[in-house]
Order: structure tokens, then sequence, then C-alpha cells
């Protein structure tokens, strides 16, 4: 399985989770979260362990925080601008 399409499943399934985010912006935090993971887990020295050991983490934070997601990026100015644009259409 690539990033690409676990991407999109993990998209999907913060879409489910959350009703105040569009496809678009659940597209978005999938995007942030996994970059942000894998950089970090980089940065502390850890070995690269694929993508389907990222696709558990965010399934695990999904599950944990996903219905709560969106308040986080109003708390958060790193987060915030990229939520920001009003994209309902694009569901």
């Amino acid at each position: 399985m690539n990033a690409n399409h676990s991407i999109e499943q993990l998209t999907q399934i913060l879409a489910e989770k959350n009703p105040n985010l569009s496809v678009h912006k659940a597209r978005t935090w999938i995007e942030l979260l996994w970059s942000d993971f894998e950089s970090t887990y980089a940065k502390a020295g850890y070995d690269y362990r694929g993508a389907e050991y990222t696709e558990k983490i965010i399934q695990q934070w999904i599950t944990s925080y996903g219905d709560k997601i969106h308040e986080f990026a109003g708390r958060n100015p790193k987060y915030a601008h990229l939520l920001e644009e009003n994209d309902d259409t694009l569901q």
C-alpha cells in the first residue's frame, strides 16, 4: 500500500468522524499530520518504518481526536492559516 492510498483512506475516515470538516479540510489535516509525524520521527533519530506505520499512528489519532481536531486549528497558528479557506463546495 502506498502513502497516497493511505492518505485517501484516512481522509475518508476523518471526514466521517468529524462532520465539521469538509473532505478537502480533512485531507489537509491528514497531509499535515502525515508530514509532521514523519519529519518529527526522523528528527528524533528514529529509523523510517514505512507508510504502514505512519498510517497506523494517524489512524489512532483520528480515533482519539478526530471529532475535535477542527478545534485545534483555532488555537495553533501554525495550522490555522492552512485551514481557513471556505472550501465547503469541494466536498
